[in-house]
């Protein structure tokens, strides 16, 4: 098991150099060239492990095939991981760094500036005493997003093709673009990947299995104000960031995304723009409850309302949209893929820990494409910052849950 953990380790390494940070102001597909010099890599990875059926399209999407090393008639079960990193935070010039048997306390990731990892601030970082852990130095996030999953695939696919007792049906992987801004699924080509389902390897701690996340939709105020010299503004001027206090304040606060957890759902504000003339306010919204998250929607047309009544019709405009849906809808007819998935972990020794997503995922937008898809643990914590780690020992057990879920739907086809 040490080299194959080694070689992953060497692989994700390697992986994390390529700078593939997604660009929501691009509406080119994959919005970074970075992205598609990785897929490229990557091809040329699977072809010279000798996967078959290799598919890259001028979008981005690379798709392969382990083939089967039985004759049984076996579900096809594929693995997604995807090769963007967050705009949240600069994935240039990553400059990894492994701490060997981490023995508790701070981590000093780059001395010089003063950027520690410090336990008072990520107490969690303890949880892993003993374990080998992958750093950065501090000024770039460091990847693990969704590289660690890419890693575990094709660490999971090596392992397969070299111990080839494991009986498995056809095991399809695919790797996408622009899934941290949201636009994952948008060209994924469900058909050509031909699974009965599928399970996106893009999750956090270790045991993570994700099969329920927010309904989300969004909302933009629009206000348009009307500028006087402030001299002489009584009774004329009207302040269209004063609205946009007035709308601010009329959004239950105890309802936001830093005084909710768990199933609570949110509005959350994500900005404010203009001056007096003419001001946006812009928010998402996110329930686990469909019901409960159209009646966010429909609150937001509320505040329109309101605002209108007190400033003067035309005033507040809202553009109210929905994003995606929770695919527990979905998955609910399936749930074997779930009870085969903590079967997986439980064999790989790892505890599984069932538990909804406070976000969206690719796997999400796929499941309404026809392709079930939960999520499930890729080991990274501190996704999309400066602090973001990975245990080697939990991407080890990530990837022995996939050679896990491939024998076990072999198993249960005997």
């Amino acid at each position: 098991m040490k080299d194959f953990t080694d070689k992953m380790l060497q692989r994700f390494l390697k992986y994390v150099t390529f700078d593939t940070e997604s660009v929501d102001e691009n509406v080119a597909v994959p919005t970074s060239e970075g992205q598609f010099v990785f897929a490229r890599y990557l091809e040329n990875e699977l072809r010279e492990m000798g996967l078959t059926e290799i598919t890259l399209d001028e979008k981005g999407y690379l798709y392969a095939t382990l083939p089967a090393n039985c004759d049984e008639d076996i579900p096809v079960v594929g693995f997604i991981a995807h090769l963007d990193t967050s705009p949240d935070m600069s994935g240039k010039d990553v400059k990894p760094r492994v701490v060997r048997s981490y023995g508790g306390g701070d981590i000093v990731l780059c001395a010089e500036d003063d950027i520690v990892l410090r336990v008072s601030d990520f107490p969690e970082v303890e949880d892993y005493t003993g374990h080998d852990l992958i750093v950065t130095d501090g000024h770039t996030l460091l990847g693990a997003d969704d590289k660690a999953g890419i890693a575990e695939i094709i660490s999971a696919v090596e392992y397969l093709q070299a111990h080839p007792e494991i009986k498995h049906g056809k095991i399809r992987v695919a790797f996408n673009p622009d899934e941290e801004i949201g636009r994952g699924a948008h060209n994924f080509n469900v058909p050509l990947f031909g699974c009965d389902w599928a399970y996106t390897v893009d999750g956090g701690s270790e045991g993570e299995l994700e099969f329920e996340n927010f309904n989300a939709g969004s909302a933009l105020f629009t206000i348009q104000g009307r500028n006087v010299h402030p001299g002489y503004a009584k009774g004329k001027m009207l302040n269209a960031l004063r609205v946009a206090t007035a709308i601010v304040e009329s959004i239950p606060s105890n309802e936001s995304p830093e005084q909710t957890e768990g199933y609570e759902g949110f509005y959350h504000l994500m900005s404010i723009n203009g001056g007096v003339d003419k001001a946006e306010v812009s928010y998402i919204i996110r329930d686990h409850d469909k019901a409960i998250f159209e009646k966010r929607l429909s609150y937001m047309n509320e505040v329109a309302g309101k605002m209108n009544a007190v400033y003067g019709d035309g005033t507040v405009t809202v553009e109210v949209k929905r994003q995606y849906a929770n695919m527990r809808e979905k998955i609910e007819p399936m749930m074997h893929i779930i009870e085969l998935a903590k079967n997986a972990m439980q064999e790989a020794g790892v505890t599984p820990e069932v538990k909804p997503i406070r976000g969206g995922t690719d796997g999400a937008q796929l499941s309404f494409m026809g392709l079930p898809c939960p999520n499930m643990f890729a080991g990274g914590i501190n996704f999309h910052s400066r602090y973001e780690f990975v245990s080697l020992q939990v991407m080890e057990k990530a990837m022995m849950t996939i050679v896990r879920i491939a024998e076990g739907v072999a198993r249960s086809a005997e």
